[in-house]
């Protein structure tokens, strides 16, 4: 009886030795200072600079890396190819050409009002550089609203997160400005042109 207790015994510890080693092995594929932000996570609250924050390109075969712009003041703007507002394309481009040593311009490409910007990275680069010669970055096609929002956004449009105040993008070529430090500094909303006096102003100050 003495010696069946024993090999029970025995086989527990060896289970238990087995999962230990499988936990310490699963566990070691996790870099430590890997950080893993979900856009509904606390963890956003944490990112107090704009520089954080990367995002794939428009060919998803690269990465824009916010903290490349340290130095000039980034200007993100949600864009779409069949919009009322689309030609404003037109004076994002120019004010790169003009001011870029000032300003980084970002367009982020969103379907989500009522779907004018429906067309695949391969449609939405052609466009942009046949009717406007865009040369500033485009990212990935994102969600600026809702459940699947992009974590970039959820950071400009909370308070919590951006330091000032809550904002909900309201429609196609609404605009945030970013300071040269990462820092937020001001929203526009879509009937602001890139080269009007109100967000040149904030640019070149």
């Amino acid at each position: 009886m003495n010696k069946l207790a024993l090999i029970l015994s025995s086989l527990v510890l060896a289970q238990c030795s087995t999962r230990t080693k499988t936990e310490q092995a699963q566990g070691s594929n996790n870099t430590p200072n890997e950080v893993t932000i979900d856009a509904k996570s606390s963890d956003l609250v944490a990112i107090k600079n704009f520089h954080y924050f990367s995002i794939p390109t428009l060919n998803e075969q690269s990465k824009l890396k916010m903290s490349d712009y340290k130095g000039k003041k980034i200007l993100i703007v949600n864009v779409a190819s069949k919009c009322g507002f689309t030609p404003q394309y037109e004076g994002l481009q120019k004010l790169n050409e003009l001011h870029k040593d000032k300003v980084q311009i970002i367009g982020f490409p969103c379907n989500q009002f009522l779907g004018q910007e429906p067309g695949g990275k391969e449609e939405i680069a052609a466009f942009c550089q046949k009717n406007y010669g865009v040369t500033f970055p485009i990212t990935t096609k994102i969600d600026v609203k809702g459940s699947s929002q992009n974590e970039i956004y959820t950071w400009l449009t909370s308070k919590e997160t951006n330091g000032l105040e809550d904002y909900k993008v309201s429609w196609n070529f609404n605009k945030f400005l970013v300071d040269e430090n990462g820092k937020f500094i001001k929203y526009y909303g879509s009937k602001v042109e890139p080269m009007g006096e109100e967000l040149l102003a904030d640019i070149l100050k």
